[in-house]
């Protein structure tokens, strides 16, 4: 019925768009699908996942995206090998009404294909259809608003342009801003309909933006509605910022200087009425020194407030910072057959000192409510340089480390905070339809881990073992995260048909990984049909 009801949106949309064609100068009609089979295994880094047994029945663990440790549920493993599939199906219509008036809705659907939730008890007799232990996921066929705004061009005077809805906002690389995935798959933690919510396209935000263009000048300013609970709670939260770009004649250079605004109230306290305030301020710029080399650079800086538990008496101050420095050469374009690129990039964000009260990444009692803090907030960056590594603490955390859903979603071993990352990359065509590209990015920390006691205790209480010895509780760790390699490559079949194939692998370090160092591997298959 939900593919049904998906087909009727679909019809009558178009029957509309066909219905006001005489009203408008034009509608387009576009999409895409994409199907993806996924293989994985043990991203926890364990590499074999002992269990206890409950009235002789091997117990399962819930959604490793909240608490891979309680072992109540009846969720996949993410310790064990993995395999599935996954598609996601757009239209889009945009729709000019006028010279300076024009709407876009994209409706989407994003789905597991036919995933059950599995609920089997002692003597339960196994069937589909839920009639044995097995419940189909009743959101399958659920059909969201992805995109949906009005773009209004020369609006009061000619310079200006303002965009009104959800609509999908992008600033520099999208190092500070970019992608609203948090947000739009708040429930991803624990209701998603994918296995692999890093794949969703829900990633707009509902926002209203203005922008200036006085060429070379760009000023553009921004509000989003991020996060509201209940109307009458003062519980939102909510983005504001502003972004100045200018180009340059020579070197093809250009450069932006922006500040972003994050009030999060969303952290239920018992003592404050405000608390996460983030400012993030920063510079951004590229050149080419020669036509062959592109160098560039951002850095950014947050200050504010900080409050991490419901008990914090007061909240701290924010005082962190990030980078990020790359070239890319190019000299070989035009001389080798296959184009080769490389590539070169440092990324750094700083960390909070931990202790064991703090162990967990985000998470400060009141006896630590004092002082600054000098982690890094992701914001919401849309840049993501790895497979693997770049998700963990948003939707994946490893055995070590236990996960943190009650606020942002984040764990002690957080791929966008208390990081040192630097990634060689490269790229070559051997034929014009194929692009094969290859990264091997490094990882280190900022400052220093504490593995969460409470999660290994209660591990152990529910009994799983611990691979290798004991962890101490005043012990820290401070030292080489591990290695991703990432190989990708995108063949275009024709114009509207292209096919992909990305293979990735993780290998923790030893010094921050103690009980878990095994390797983690990521194989995902794309065809994508666009029209």
């Amino acid at each position: 019925m939900k593919f049904v009801k998906f087909a009727l949106v679909v019809a009558m949309a178009l029957c509309l768009t066909a219905s006001v064609y005489a009203e408008t100068q034009s509608v387009k009609v576009s999409g895409d699908l994409t199907v993806r089979g996924l293989m994985r295994g043990n991203y926890e880094y364990r590499g074999s996942v002992p269990g206890a047994l409950v009235n002789g029945l091997p117990q399962t663990r819930t959604g490793y995206n909240v608490d891979s440790w309680n072992i109540a549920g009846a969720a996949a493993v993410p310790g064990v090998n993995q395999s599935w599939w996954m598609s996601t199906t757009e239209v889009q219509i945009d729709a000019d009404l006028t010279d300076n008036v024009g709407t876009v809705i994209r409706l989407a659907n994003e789905r597991d294909w036919n995933v059950q939730n599995k609920n089997v008890a002692i003597n339960t007799t196994i069937a589909p259809n839920g009639l044995g232990g097995y419940t189909s996921n009743a959101n399958d066929f659920d059909i969201g608003v992805d995109l949906a705004y009005v773009k209004l061009k020369n609006f009061i005077y000619s310079p200006l342009t303002v965009t009104i809805g959800r609509q999908d906002l992008w600033f520099g690389k999208g190092f500070i801003v970019g992608t609203n995935q948090v947000f739009n798959n708040w429930q991803a933690n624990q209701d998603t309909n994918l296995n692999a919510p890093e794949y969703t396209t829900f990633t707009a935000f509902d926002s209203i933006k203005a922008t200036l263009d006085y060429d070379p000048w760009t000023i553009s300013g921004v509000y989003s509605a991020l996060w509201e609970n209940a109307v009458g709670e003062a519980d939102d939260v909510n983005l504001w910022g502003v972004n100045v770009g200018y180009k340059f004649d020579n070197y093809k250079a250009e450069a932006e200087g922006y500040w972003f605004f994050k009030a999060d109230n969303m952290l239920d306290t018992w003592n404050l009425k405000h608390n996460n305030d983030v400012h993030t301020v920063g510079m951004r710029g590229s050149f080419d020194p020669i036509d062959s080399i592109t160098v560039a650079g951002e850095v950014a800086y947050q200050f504010g407030s900080y409050v991490g538990a419901r008990d914090q008496i007061t909240s701290m101050n924010r005082s962190a910072w990030a980078t990020d420095i790359s070239a890319e050469w190019r000299g070989l374009m035009e001389k080798c057959a296959w184009k080769p690129k490389l590539g070169i990039e440092y990324i750094y964000y700083s960390g909070a000192e931990q202790t064991q009260n703090n162990d967990m990444g985000i998470g400060l009692g009141a006896a630590r409510a004092s002082g600054t803090y000098t982690g890094w907030d992701p914001m919401f960056r849309g840049k993501f340089d790895s497979a693997i590594r770049e998700f963990v603490g948003t939707y994946y955390n490893s055995y070590d480390y236990q996960s943190n859903p009650t606020g942002l979603p984040s764990s002690g071993d957080a791929s966008f905070t208390n990081q040192n990352q630097l990634m060689f990359s490269g790229t070559v065509q051997p034929i014009d339809s194929v692009l094969i590209k290859g990264n091997a990015n490094m990882f280190w920390t900022a400052t220093h881990y504490v593995p969460n006691m409470q999660a290994v205790a209660r591990r152990e209480a529910a009994g799983w073992t611990r691979a290798l010895g004991a962890i101490t509780g005043d012990q820290t760790l401070k030292g080489y995260i591990g290695t991703e390699f990432d190989i990708q490559t995108t063949w275009n079949y024709t114009e509207d048909v292209s096919f992909g194939l990305l293979t990735a692998w993780f290998v923790p370090g030893k010094q921050i990984y103690k009980n878990a160092d095994k390797l983690a591997s990521d194989i995902v298959g794309t065809c994508k049909v666009s029209f």
